[in-house]
């Protein structure tokens, strides 16, 4: 699929829970947010319908996300019904690690390919302020466990104020090279002011090479993360809204006025 830039759509983002086990600083006030109704919340059924026709559109990667996608019920189900339709070539999931002990294992049976993990600092107190309550050591349990799994490569997301040149960042940095992880850079984000950058050692934000959509957990197809359209695969039908985001596709993100980022994915 080719938008009106002329770029190759094939990347489809998935978010599949608004529900989280962290409250990160970043990410949601500390007295939380409206979260969405259990009945507004995509299927499984619907999430693999999409996926299916996104795939023979032209996606051939596809991508996990949420919230937290592994504190939804049935989530291995949903990795192997998605790893077993032919055209995907790349398929990922992103988590905040604190599950993945638990799940790594059974992901990289299920089919998944690789995996992402959320790790902003070193420091297990510094780790708990951010994050509000999350306990470090069970992000490292599931980084090693993520490694006796196979799920390959394992990429860090750490997010950093400024710079990557910040105290915490540069000691990912290290834990990184010394487990031979890679790390990617994502400065902090804004959906209402349209404050974002290209992700350092990635290729997130970089609206004139972007080649995404986003499906979000309430049924949206999204174009932009960083703009208010999204069209409903439930009232308008899968293909129609799959089009709509293509061909409404903006050149360069602005504001997102909208959505959340624990709806949306990252």
């Amino acid at each position: 699929m080719l938008d009106r830039y002329n770029r190759k759509i094939n990347y489809l983002r998935v978010s599949v829970t608004d529900r989280c086990n962290l409250r990160c600083t970043y990410c949601m006030p500390a007295e939380g947010i409206q979260l969405l109704d259990h009945r507004d919340i995509i299927s499984y059924e619907e999430i693999l319908e999409v996926v299916r026709t996104a795939v023979s559109m032209g996606i051939t990667k596809v991508r996990i996300t949420g919230g937290e996608p592994l504190v939804r019920k049935g989530i291995l189900h949903l990795v192997k019904e998605i790893a077993a339709i032919e055209g995907i070539l790349d398929f990922g999931l992103t988590t905040n690690g604190i599950l993945l002990e638990q799940f790594a294992e059974p992901l990289a049976k299920a089919g998944l390919h690789r995996i992402n993990i959320s790790l902003d600092t070193t420091d297990p107190d510094k780790y708990r302020e951010i994050t509000r309550g999350g306990d470090i050591q069970k992000v490292y349990d599931g980084i090693a466990a993520a490694k006796r799994a196979g799920l390959q490569p394992i990429k860090i997301n750490c997010v950093v104020k400024h710079s990557s040149r910040e105290k915490n960042a540069g000691e990912v940095k290290e834990f990184c090279d010394h487990q031979g992880l890679e790390v990617r850079y994502i400065h902090e984000m804004d959906l209402e002011t349209g404050c974002f950058s290209i992700v350092e050692n990635g290729n997130g934000g970089d609206c004139m090479r972007c080649t995404r959509l986003r499906l979000t957990a309430n049924g949206l197809v999204k174009p932009c993360l960083f703009s208010n359209l999204g069209f409903s695969v439930r009232k308008l039908g899968i293909r129609v809204a799959l089009e709509l985001a293509v061909g409404l596709k903006p050149e360069k993100g602005s504001i997102n006025n909208n959505d959340n980022f624990n709806f949306t994915g990252g």
